[in-house]
């Protein structure tokens, strides 16, 4: 009985002088942490000045007040860490790894609460810059930016050529870029094979004016059957109308035929000369009409579900900003680039000015889809490890709930919220810096609880050694006592070798 007095006192007084301890300033260089002394000077190591280390944990006994010295006399020592490490947890006063002594933790100063949640003093959560935020519910949506490239409406293209073989008597298109109109004259081509069919046109005429008095029904139709035939290769090679009339009408053949622009645009090809030879189908100017213009933009496979056909899309020259024009989502197109792993989006914009040149590069905005009346929590307040997200849910101050949620899109004002499906319930706070150190805070103290948990079921590690370090002693013990075994096979080999040596030795002399 007498033995477990004197055990008992000796703790207290053990206690005491480590809570005293505490209030002592010890010094350690700020490239060599592991260098702690308790006076200043210079680094032993690097020659750098040593700073004062902040004193962490409990409060020195210089500071408390008498009820809390009370409460630290009166409650019992739970464990010991180190003053620099609070991982390293021992069940006993003494030196840590780096020559400090150990601080006792106190019955009632655990912060593991009900539910997991942690309690930090309200000091320290200011010190390490916790920010707050909202879980609210708004009408949700994503801007989407990205950039892309003007072209030609494909709707609006238009290419020229001819369909008979020839000569070119006279061009009207001096150069590329030419803005003409529909009707307008673009060349003059001759071909024999067009003057040759007018020839036949004209003497079909006559011949039906000649058989139409037969009374055989079988001339009459031949002759009609013949103008028609001649006719009909003439529209086949896009004589206009107006042309074939006026044949009729004068009876005079011309030389050469006009090709007339289909549609008003800029020239945007020209691949002929004057008093060029050219084939059929041969490609003469491409014409593109620049009253719209489309524009490609890529956006990533995440933002598709944003967008939809029709949708407004914004764009801005970066030549001139501030100003801006309005277009819609043309086409999504139904792929996605390999390569790039993006996909493209047709635009549609009106360019009444032709300030849109094709080949241009813009910035684009697409306000994506919105869904109403969504709960939504700040993108910064969520810890995304790949396999869950984890917020902090403020309950009151210096108290913290660790709570894991399901999300779903990112959007709202400058996408900075994530949409939030289950875990969270409107008006809650939630922490938006500093989640990291409440994690790792929250991580430590679960596995001092679990100590402490393990100590009361019977299971505590032995009194020499730290918790955290039995399983590494173990495993140590354990390769040592092998490699021993493995030095007592080699040494009778070792022992038969040199009794071998020795007798060669002998023999020689």
């Amino acid at each position: 009985m007498g033995a477990f007095i004197l055990s008992a006192c000796e703790k207290e007084e053990k206690a005491a002088e480590t809570v005293q301890a505490e209030s002592k300033q010890l010094w350690t260089c700020g490239m060599h942490p592991e260098v702690i002394v308790d006076e200043p000077g210079n680094c032993p190591k690097c020659g750098m000045k040593l700073v004062p280390v902040k004193q962490t944990g409990s409060q020195p006994a210089a500071t408390q007040t008498d009820g809390q010295a009370q409460q630290k006399k009166d409650g019992k020592v739970l464990y010991w860490r180190a003053p620099m490490d609070p991982t390293e947890i021992y069940d006993h006063p003494g030196k840590s790894k780096m020559g400090m002594d150990l601080i006792p933790v106190y019955e009632g100063e655990e912060a593991v609460g009900a539910g997991g949640t942690i309690t930090i003093d309200p000091v320290t959560v200011q010190n390490m810059g916790v920010r707050y935020g909202k879980v609210e519910r708004m009408d949700f949506s994503r801007l989407i930016r990205t950039v892309g490239e003007i072209n030609f409406n494909e709707d609006k293209l238009y290419d020229i050529n001819t369909k008979i073989s020839g000569w070119i008597e006279n061009l009207y298109v001096n150069y590329t870029g030419e803005i003409v109109k529909k009707g307008q004259p673009l060349l003059e081509i001759y071909s024999p094979e067009l003057v040759t069919t007018q020839e036949e046109y004209l003497l079909a005429l006559k011949t039906r004016k000649l058989i139409s008095g037969s009374s055989f029904e079988s001339i009459r139709e031949g002759g009609e059957s013949l103008l028609e035939s001649t006719r009909k290769r003439l529209i086949y090679w896009d004589i206009p109308p107006s042309e074939i009339e006026r044949l009729e009408k004068t009876g005079e053949v011309r030389k050469t035929i006009q090709l007339r622009a289909p549609a008003g645009g800029m020239v945007v090809e020209r691949n002929v000369v004057d008093g060029a030879h050219v084939k059929a189908g041969e490609k003469l100017f491409r014409i593109a009409d620049l009253s719209s213009v489309w524009v490609h933009a890529s956006i990533y496979d995440y933002e598709v579900p944003w967008v939809r056909e029709g949708q407004p899309a914004e764009m801005e020259l970066s030549y001139e900003p501030g100003k801006t024009y309005q277009g819609k989502v043309a086409y999504i197109y139904p792929y996605l680039r390999e390569k790039a792993r993006d996909v493209h989006v047709r635009l549609e914009f009106s360019n009444p000015d032709l300030d849109l040149k094709p080949g241009m590069y813009v910035n684009v905005q697409l306000q994506g889809r919105t869904i109403p009346n969504a709960l939504v929590v700040p993108s910064e307040a969520v810890i995304r490890s790949g396999r869950r997200n984890l917020v902090f849910v403020t309950r009151e101050p210096g108290k913290f709930e660790p709570r894991e949620i399901r999300i779903g899109e990112e959007g709202g004002p400058g996408n900075r919220y994530l949409r939030v499906l289950s875990g969270l319930l409107e008006d809650e706070t939630v922490v938006t810096s500093a989640q990291f150190m409440l994690d790792s805070e929250s991580r430590l103290q679960e596995a001092i609880q679990k100590m402490l948990e393990e100590r009361r079921a019977g299971n505590q590690p032995k009194p020499e050694q730290p918790a955290h370090q039995m399983e590494e002693m173990d495993q140590q013990q354990s390769e040592h006592q092998h490699q021993m075994e493995g030095m007592e096979q080699k040494q009778p080999e070792h022992q038969h070798n040199m009794e071998d040596m020795k007798q060669q030795k002998e023999h020689q002399h």
